[in-house]
């Protein structure tokens, strides 16, 4: 029998804790608890729509990030189901959050939403590549729709120019100018290197049922607004706009017809001062959470850019977490280091760490060790926070944990003993 709502005796629900506000969003992230059994590629591609979108970075000082994400809800699974589900058709990459993949029946409505993204710089830069370079991007499309699909790689230069849109060879600036305009898509990854085709050739190849589309600019967003509720568990308004890139900001007023509708469910929670939302399918597990019977007793380690973390503002109001990514700071300036991971600890962000994987030495070193102040690194954390750098290590090929240094003083050391223990 489900969980019954708790009422006060005014008749009125009472406002949800925080406590119970996190474990609602690890629920709908798929972060609450660990797995119970071991991935299918099935899960894979579940956890990516669940989520909705699965951000792509191809920085890989440890495991590149959507891999990363992935292994943070799905625990060992082989790394190249990613690339096989997206051959295959079940996902699709676009640009969303930022470059990610997303569900494939997902897509349409993306390729749907680019003409309310011309504020991104993605598309700003394939606007004036196609303005500046047309008869170069024209005869580059005519290629692949003769030859079919290429790679960057394909193309040579006679310079080799640091990273970035702006260094890029011309053909890859062409070639995602055209991904961004909607022409070419991802067929396949090689090596995680693209390989672009013509969309229409990609999309003729998936499974049935994934076209999807038709929507006004205004169901679009709705379904935007609803699917993002929806993958954050609980969010007030001003939180929901950063996950797809929503201009202008979603407000209360925008929200009013979809709690009239019943597809949001409004909710307060203890300390934010402001209406909070849940979306309806999260009905049941809002129930089970406002009984106390939502449970976060997950371990592990974040990508910088999982979605659970990478709004600064929304991570700080859920978790009290303060967290900026550093990667891209110059070095004297960063506070914790260069690829930085969040350690969530049964519902709280309790720390980070600076890691680097040394691949060839099969050495997964942690930096430096970070605990937040006021958390006391009792044997329960030390244990699991162990277990957690064993598991990410062993996955990753780096079965060696070497820890240089860590905050509070001491906590090395303790991490360091569990680890030769299981």
């Amino acid at each position: 029998m489900p969980a019954q709502p708790v009422v006060a005796a005014s008749g009125v629900e009472r406002p949800l804790t925080l406590t119970q506000a996190r474990c609602l969003q690890l629920h709908a992230q798929g972060l609450l608890q660990a797995p119970r059994r071991r991935a299918r590629p099935a899960d894979l591609v579940a956890a990516v729509a669940r989520m909705r979108l699965l951000q792509i970075d191809t920085i890989h000082v440890v495991a590149r990030s959507p891999y990363l994400v992935l292994h943070s809800r799905l625990g060992d699974y082989p790394p190249e189901w990613l690339e096989q589900a997206l051959a295959c058709g079940e996902l699709a990459e676009c640009w969303a959050h930022e470059a990610c993949f997303v569900p494939s029946a997902d897509y349409a409505l993306h390729d749907a939403w680019r003409h309310q993204r011309g504020h991104h710089w993605s598309y700003r830069h394939a606007a004036r590549m196609h303005k500046e370079h047309r008869a170069e991007m024209d005869d580059l499309l005519a290629r692949i729709t003769r030859d079919g699909p290429v790679r960057a790689a394909d193309f040579t230069r006679a310079d080799r120019g640091a990273s970035g849109w702006w260094e890029w060879k011309p053909e890859k600036r062409w070639l995602e100018a055209w991904f961004a305009l909607g022409e070419l898509m991802v067929a396949r990854r090689e090596r995680f290197q693209r390989v672009y085709d013509l969309a229409q050739r990609v999309r003729s190849s998936w499974p049935a049922g994934t076209e999807g589309g038709g929507l006004a600019t205004g169901e679009l967003r709705e379904r935007f607004v609803l699917d993002t509720v929806r993958a954050l568990g609980v969010v007030p308004a001003r939180w929901i706009a950063d996950y797809y890139r929503l201009k202008p900001q979603v407000s209360d007023l925008e929200l009013a017809p979809l709690v009239a509708s019943g597809h949001l469910l409004p909710v307060s929670v203890r300390g934010w001062g402001v209406p909070a939302y849940v979306h309806a399918d999260l009905a049941p597990a809002l129930a089970l959470a406002r009984a106390g019977r939502l449970r976060a007793s997950r371990t592990t380690l974040l990508s910088p850019f999982d979605p659970l973390v990478w709004d600064r503002q929304r991570v700080l109001g859920m978790f009290g977490f303060d967290y900026a990514l550093e990667c891209y700071t110059p070095a004297p300036r960063r506070r914790y280091g260069y690829f930085v991971l969040p350690i969530l600890h049964r519902g709280a962000l309790v720390g980070r760490l600076d890691a680097k994987a040394h691949r060839t030495d099969g050495v997964f070193e942690v930096k430096a060790l970070y605990l937040e102040e006021g958390v006391v690194p009792g044997e329960r954390l030390v244990t699991e926070l162990a277990q957690a750098l064993r598991d990410l290590a062993h996955w990753h090929g780096t079965p060696t944990v070497r820890i240089a240094r860590a905050r509070p003083a001491g906590f090395a050391s303790a991490v360091k003993a569990a680890l030769k223990t299981r």
